[in-house]
């Protein structure tokens, strides 16, 4: 068994985020803050603390459109127009502009944002929004000896009246979502050697007791008595030994429902004996771990925020590696449960791993499961790396997994499962193959996957495309963007949805 390695932070955020102040205030005093945003709109009025008319900022070129920053000279303290399209604008909207406006300020550390010029804004909601945007698009992560990034040290939401309680409402619930955000990109970010199956499973009992948590680590020989045929088939080629990381939050009182999530946890993914290209693709295969870091990062935001539905969450922690005991193509894995997998292709792994925890999901009777994976190539190719495809075999979950993902900025479309293509996983030795033809590789995972549920309510997010960022844009920064964190969070605070 190889040691994990405990020198290096692999979550530098939560130090970060416990050493950033988030407060609301009806005004500042000096040395509060050293840049300050005024939120402007095409048109009405211009806050007069910006200290510059409407004529003189259109004549700058700064209209008050969304994505639009106008730093305004004069003082030690930055002023700045912050543009945010519509009047009436919502959460998306918001996020951006906060998010556009740090970014404006790199180097200022003490942040300001004026609501004063938002008008008939839901306060609570448009704080929540605009902690996340600032505070996220300053996030980075590195595991330097000397670490030179510009983070946040306080963020103040200056409401210019007395009503502060629903600022800080909404405030403390962005502040929430934006750590379990940023947890979820350190895990994603964290080279492959720090942060290996074993480290995962000590940092999910590390945060249990503050998150309110409950963990179950199941090493090796575990494993091999609930027989996760898949898990141990993955992880047949490492010298790193695999982990089943089973974590529960169960809340204060009855809960309405029981959601079960199952994450794929390659903590890095070479392809097994079908070896990846040596291309820059294959150096973030890092993240092929987001999924299991996801559901963590997420569940360790539930207690805070108050979610009163029961979750249980299945991370299925292994590298991919290729040596003289990795499986072989043409090998047969027998899966928990007792089905019977022939691999295809060993660089189909992670419904190999996953299939191991919908079965046991099955087996606690939750009363829905919901699984994220970075899985398919296929998926990037058809959504793009903003949108993250989505199926299952219940129209209901499914709704309530988009609805979560429209609220969150965090968008899915739903493919179909489309029962015509289960032919393509017939095996002539098994119960089924691993993998289906050169086609809607998508849609034939997921078909895979839904073997092993049953008739458990199930949805499937296909998140291969989203997972990782080449550039930054608002709120999400260059490399793993943590996609799921918040969309999970929404899922789980209002499951089981009303009607259902």
């Amino acid at each position: 068994m190889v040691a994990a390695r405990t020198d290096v932070d692999v979550t530098p955020s939560i130090r970060r985020m416990s050493n950033l102040s988030i407060a609301a205030a009806t005004e500042l005093k000096d040395g509060m803050a050293d840049a300050i945003g005024y939120f402007v709109a095409p048109d009405g009025p211009v806050p007069a603390e910006l200290g510059i008319d409407r004529a003189a900022l259109i004549a700058c070129g700064f209209e008050g459109k969304a994505g639009q920053c106008l730093l305004v000279p004069g003082g030690d303290v930055v002023k700045v127009a912050v543009g945010y399209g519509v009047p009436h604008a919502g959460a998306t909207a918001l996020r951006d502009a906060a998010a556009t406006f740090a970014r404006a300020v790199p180097g200022r550390t003490r942040l300001a944002l004026h609501l004063a010029g938002l008008a008939d804004v839901d306060r609570t909601t448009a704080s929540e929004a605009l902690v996340q945007g600032a505070v996220l698009a300053r996030y980075y992560f590195s595991v330097a000896q000397h670490d030179t990034g510009t983070g946040l040290d306080a963020l103040y939401l200056v409401c210019g009246d007395g009503d502060l309680a629903p600022v800080e409402s909404g405030a403390e619930r962005g502040r929430v979502i934006a750590a379990a955000t940023a947890l979820g990109r350190d895990l994603a970010n964290c080279p492959a050697g720090y942060l290996t199956a074993t480290r995962m499973a000590q940092v999910a009992e590390e945060l249990a007791d503050r998150a309110g948590l409950t963990v179950e680590v199941f090493d090796k020989a575990a494993l091999i008595e609930l027989g996760c045929g898949g898990l141990l088939g993955v992880n047949a080629g490492s010298v790193e030994p695999p982990a089943m990381v089973k974590i529960s939050y169960r809340p204060d009182t009855d809960p309405p429902g029981h959601l079960g999530l199952v994450g794929k946890g390659v903590m890095y993914d070479s392809g097994g004996i079908a070896l990846k290209g040596a291309d820059a693709t294959h150096a973030t295969m890092k993240n092929d771990m987001t999924g299991a870091g996801v559901i963590l990062a997420a569940m360790s935001a539930l207690r805070d925020l108050g979610c009163r539905t029961a979750v249980t969450g299945w991370l299925m922690c292994t590298d991919n590696m290729p040596s003289g005991s990795a499986t072989r193509l043409g090998d047969v894995l027998t899966m928990r449960g007792g089905k019977r997998v022939e691999v295809l292709n060993t660089d189909a792994e992670g419904r190999l791993v996953m299939a191991d925890a919908l079965v046991l999901a099955t087996e606690d009777r939750v009363d829905a499961i919901v699984d994220i994976a970075t899985l398919t190539g296929q998926c990037l190719r058809t959504l793009g790396t903003e949108i993250a495809g989505v199926m299952g075999n219940d129209a209901a979950l499914i709704g309530e997994v988009r609805a979560a993902g429209d609220a969150t900025d965090e968008p899915v479309w739903e493919l179909p499962l489309a029962t015509r293509y289960r032919n393509q996983l017939d095996s002539d030795v098994a119960d089924l193959t691993n993998m289906g033809g050169p086609n809607a590789g998508s849609i034939t995972a997921a078909l895979f996957l839904a073997e092993f549920v049953g008739d458990t309510p199930w949805a499937h997010i296909d998140i291969a495309g989203t997972a990782q960022a080449d550039a930054p844009r608002t709120w999400r920064n260059k490399g793993a963007t943590g996609f799921g964190t918040p969309l999970l969070i929404e899922l789980a605070t209002h499951f089981p949805a009303s009607g259902r």
